[in-house]
């Protein structure tokens, strides 16, 4: 059974042309044939406009992520963990830029995708004997050939990296060396993120697995569930593991000791910030103005959310007799996760279900971590790597084959989903699945382990810092001055 590219290589193709052609539609004669061939010019314009707009919300998201983290911790590292949010942006957008780009989406041509593509003679994708596609060898984003519709490709895709690499900030906060966390802004936008992303976006050995391992589907990831938010969430776990609990996390028991957030009301801010830019995470991931899909996604999208976020409102107050703000605030970020990779492929019903289980899942892993003295500030782990990992699932469970042109599990039979008897595509997800936990997990425990071996004094803050508050130490501020 042969399928279809990743929805990122498949949507990419309206650049096919249009770097040539997107100033050129007054060009056009007043005929009935030029017309049209305008209106198609305006579909790549307005197309490249709706992954631009998707860019900056996901873009904006950044805010959203450090209000969250800001407002889960104590008031006296407040200063030190807005920083570590605001400047991984710029970090992995460096690294990204002159190497993650290239490593993840260079270097392939439409034809290894199945999309039989005419090729010239050099290999390369043609139209009318000139290669016109989205995907140049090497560097040439940086170029003056760099087309708009190349620029507005790697703006979408350095936006999604920077959410990756801005996962373990929230684990690894209130003990992190500011120096540490640099290098790992760094590494994630330049190696770490692209590898995984290459394998599966990129149109590597997971996107056709279906080929290389004769699973019968490749693996699927709408807009990230597992090659953003997964991917950071065991680079959180590896990081939280390797710095250890703060100190006073747990007591001589070994039961987990509360270490309040100090502004519950920023942490919700933020979750509402987060739901706004994840249209733009979701939806824009059409690729295309003209899919109509990104109205379903965006309705699956909001439904996950507020399912998540009612379904740990209601779960932990049967389990503490509180409606736990902070528990409610990652029921939804976990339902908004889980439901990033199925929900162009499944109805709403599905959507809600995975909601629902997603904002049980944010809560049981927060405890289940703690149990195992993995300290985690504001549940990174949880939401991210765990919800992340069963929104991966849920494409090869929930899935019914109605878009995506086979991406999604239709097999010969035309049915889709292990709900309808179509297992395929869950042992492709489960492949990722296992990937993220084994290598990616691996790569990212490796780094910290070296890194923490050949820092001097190691890649945590001093005790005394810590205890005291790392905004001084590390930044040279106070965030409050009181």
């Amino acid at each position: 059974m042969r399928t279809r590219a990743p929805k990122y290589l498949f949507g990419a193709l309206f650049g096919a042309g249009a770097s040539t052609l997107l100033l050129g539609a007054n060009a056009y004669a007043d005929t009935g044939e030029d017309a049209l061939a305008a209106v198609g010019v305006l579909g790549q314009q307005t197309s490249l406009l709706w992954i631009i707009i998707g860019a900056v919300l996901v873009i904006f998201m950044q805010a959203g992520f450090a209000l969250v983290e800001t407002g889960f911790t104590q008031k006296k590292n407040a200063a030190e963990v807005m920083s570590t949010n605001f400047a991984i942006f710029g970090l992995g957008f460096v690294g990204f830029l002159f190497v993650g780009f290239p490593l993840a989406f260079s270097g392939f041509s439409y034809g290894a995708f199945g999309l039989d593509t005419p090729m010239n003679g050099d290999g390369m994708p043609a139209v009318g004997g000139e290669f016109t596609g989205i995907f140049y060898w090497g560097y040439s984003h940086l170029g003056d050939g760099a087309t708009p519709a190349l620029l507005g490709f790697m703006l979408y895709m350095v936006a999604f990296m920077d959410t990756t690499a801005t996962i373990p900030t929230g684990s690894m906060a209130e003990r992190w060396k500011w120096k540490s966390f640099v290098w790992w802004g760094l590494f994630c936008g330049a190696l770490y993120y692209p590898l995984f992303a290459a394998w599966t976006w990129g149109g590597g050995w997971l996107a056709k697995s279906w080929e290389t391992l004769h699973l019968g589907a490749g693996y699927v990831d709408f807009a990230g569930s597992g090659v953003v938010h997964a991917v950071g969430g065991v680079a959180a776990l590896a990081g939280a593991i390797v710095l250890g609990p703060r100190i006073g996390k747990f007591g001589a028991d070994g039961k987990a000791k509360a270490i309040p957030g100090h502004n519950i009301p920023m942490a919700m801010l933020g979750c509402f910030v987060l739901l706004f830019g994840w249209f733009g995470f979701n939806a824009a991931s059409t690729f295309a103005s003209t899919d109509i899909q990104f109205s379903t996604v965006a309705a699956n999208t909001a439904i996950a959310g507020a399912l998540g976020s009612i379904a740990a409102m209601y779960y932990i107050t049967w389990r503490t007799g509180k409606p736990d703000p902070g528990m409610m605030v990652n029921g939804m970020l976990g339902g908004l996760v889980g439901i990033t990779a199925p929900c162009a492929f499944v109805a709403p019903w599905a959507a809600a279900v995975i909601g629902i289980i997603c904002g049980v899942l944010a809560i049981e892993s927060v405890f289940f971590f703690e149990k195992r003295k993995i300290d985690d500030p504001v549940g990174a782990i949880a939401v991210h790597g765990i919800c992340g990992t069963f929104g991966v699932l849920a494409v090869g469970i929930f899935a019914n084959g109605k878009y995506g042109a086979g991406w999604n599990g239709s097999s010969s039979t035309g049915v889709a989903g292990i709900i309808k008897g179509e297992y395929g595509q869950l042992g492709a997800q489960a492949l990722g699945a296992l990937v993220i936990w084994t290598v990616i997990f691996g790569i990212a425990f490796g780094f910290f382990k070296i890194q923490n071996k050949f820092t001097k004094g190691g890649i945590r803050s001093t005790e005394e810092d810590e205890i005291g508050g790392l905004d001084l130490p590390e930044m040279g501020v106070l965030a409050y001055n009181d």
